[in-house]
């Protein structure tokens, strides 16, 4: 039942009495004074006008937990919770009146953008959007809100993805449209070697190759039935397969045959990586490195120095490498793997994939949407801020400015000059900031009239200051006086997307 108050940009928190010891999930104001807090226990709903000095209990009716909140006026608002509930006020909380929301899953978060327009998403992909304030809620069709494990450009407009379906763009990841495999396993690693052909593998030993850009994927017998996670091919005959078990098949004619090699090891095996048709490594549990330097036929044992599982490997020529895995572990080697040495991550979340496009530029994804960036070949990380808390997956680059990561239920991020999500992205041509960097005050100019929630995330990723952008206003400044100097992220979501714009605090 705590609640927690800052008067300075959270230098200082102080305890505020809310006369309840039930789990509070979430709180929205609309001023300084003026706010709500939703959570568990008894269905109550708590009300302040004068900043939390004094918290009174607005009774919902019904004995449940409430998990989100969101107000447009001092009136109107929603609450949100487990069972499917939504309920509405229009007299600011004294009384709320239940709208039915046509399911049973439990929601996680409401939004509205004004009296009418609103969105309350949930559990397994649950997205339900109204434009009458509620009076009905339709459920949105999402894509894919499975997970997705792998991602491959050829460049920096056609890519793929894969998970529980495969989907494809041909603009950048503007738009996905969805490609029917052979068969309903699970995929978690593709490989293209140009625009039209290229390989998944997955579940159950499945593989399948496409000679057309996905238009049309047939299957292919790989000899073994344990899941493989990755692939990677070196021309459009020879590749491999990884996978759990120790296992590593090789193809030699695209795949028509894949043959078993030894690994020396019955561990899973994550990530595969070829330098050249020679040279590749193989990683995964127990901190298990595994080099070959004649095509696979025979597998080397390499010592990484950990036992944390690595779940990515990805070298840039035979002697620069970098691994990835649980708990921040990021692994370096300049040699082939002969030395591997431990990088400061600077964090302790689990890592799953890994990619850098030359010595010096690189990314590492993983849990909890945590995306790490270097310039410096790993000798310093920083994170980037992505907008989710969803598992990340995969991340690939084609350059220092165009890359793709994909993750839990549909994740898919797209970095440009922006970090965008969902189908229709903002673009700086849309909402200008400046100046950048800045001392005092940053200006949004929004020449479109765009209707948009402004938030400014530090560099670890918690919102610091959160605004509304009417679609009345040309032009908005906010006093950024009080923050302190860094990297922070200007995050703009309006009713179709989102975009992350960086700018730094002098």
């Amino acid at each position: 039942g705590k609640i927690l108050y800052t008067t300075n940009s959270g230098s200082n928190w102080a305890i505020q009495t809310s006369g309840t010891t039930d789990e509070l999930y979430d709180a929205y104001f609309i001023d300084a004074n003026t706010g709500w807090v939703v959570g568990g226990g008894y269905g109550n709903v708590l009300h302040t006008t004068n900043g939390g000095a004094d918290w009174t209990a607005q009774p919902t009716g019904v004995n449940e937990y409430f998990t989100s909140v969101s107000f447009t006026d001092a009136n109107t608002g929603w609450i949100v919770g487990n069972a499917g509930l939504i309920y509405h006020t229009t007299n600011g909380g004294t009384n709320w009146i239940a709208q039915n929301s046509g399911t049973t899953e439990t929601f996680r978060s409401v939004c509205f953008f004004d009296a009418n327009i609103g969105w309350a998403v949930g559990y397994y992909g649950l997205i339900l959007h109204t434009s009458n304030g509620g009076s009905t809620w339709t459920p949105l069709s999402t894509g894919s809100m499975q997970y997705l494990m792998g991602t491959f450009f050829t460049n920096t407009s056609t890519g793929w993805v894969v998970g529980a379906t495969i989907l494809h763009t041909t603009n950048g990841g503007t738009t996905w449209i969805e490609q029917s495999a052979p068969f309903t396993s699970w995929l978690s690693g593709v490989y293209f070697i140009d625009n039209n052909t290229g390989w998944a593998v997955g579940s159950n030993g499945k593989i399948t190759k496409t000679t057309n850009g996905g238009s049309n994927w047939t299957s292919q017998t790989s000899g073994v039935t344990k899941n493989l996670r990755n692939v990677c091919f070196t021309d459009a005959d020879t590749g491999w397969a990884a996978g759990y078990s120790g296992t590593i098949i090789h193809t030699t004619n695209g795949g028509t045959n894949w043959n078993p090699q030894n690994s020396g090891t019955t561990d899973d095996l994550i990530g595969i990586c070829f330098a050249d048709a020679n040279t590749g490594w193989a990683v995964g549990y127990n901190g298990y490195i595994v080099k070959t330097t004649n095509g696979g036929t025979n597998w080397n044992p390499q010592t990484s120095g950990t036992t944390d599982y690595l779940r990515s490997v990805c070298f840039t020529d035979a002697n620069n490498g970098w691994c990835v895995g649980h708990n921040g572990t990021i692994l370096h080697t300049t040699n082939g793997g002969n030395n591997w040495n431990t990088q400061n991550s600077g964090i302790t979340t689990h890592l799953k994939s890994v990619h850098f496009i030359d010595n010096n530029t690189g990314w590492a994804v993983g849990e909890s949407g945590v995306i790490l960036h270097t310039t410096n070949g790993g000798t310093s990380w920083a994170i980037q801020s992505s907008g989710t808390s969803n598992e990340l997956l995969c991340v690939y680059f084609i350059d220092a400015n165009a890359g793709c990561a994909t993750g839990g239920y549909g994740t898919i991020l797209h970095f440009g000059d922006e970090v965008t999500g969902n189908k229709i992205a903002l673009h700086q041509s849309d909402i200008n900031v400046y100046p950048n960097p800045a001392i005092d005050f940053i200006s949004i100019e929004n020449p479109n009239n765009h209707k948009a929630t402004i938030e400014i995330l530090n560099s670890v990723g918690q919102i610091v200051y959160k605004t509304q952008l009417n679609n009345t206003e040309n032009r908005k400044e906010i006093n950024i006086y009080s923050l302190t100097k860094g990297i922070y992220f200007l995050r703009i979501l309006n009713e179709n997307s989102f975009s992350v714009q960086k700018f730094i605090k002098q």
